[in-house]
């Protein structure tokens, strides 16, 4: 997963903590989950209309 092993991610979420608290982190994390699962249905729905495309033409 990009080349982070465990203590550097530990890292990085201490540092999150730090930064946003932590009342605000699971807000952040749900937005981050829905913003990637918006991405994955644009791309999907995009693959979808290229495979609708070929097989028409």
């Amino acid at each position: 997963m990009f080349g982070l092993g465990y203590p550097e991610l530990i890292v990085i979420l201490v540092i999150l903590l730090v930064l946003f608290g932590g009342s605000r982190l699971p807000g952040l994390a749900k937005g981050l989950g829905e913003s990637i699962k918006n991405f994955k249905k644009a791309v999907n729905e995009e693959k979808e209309e290229i495979e609708e495309k070929k097989t028409s033409a």
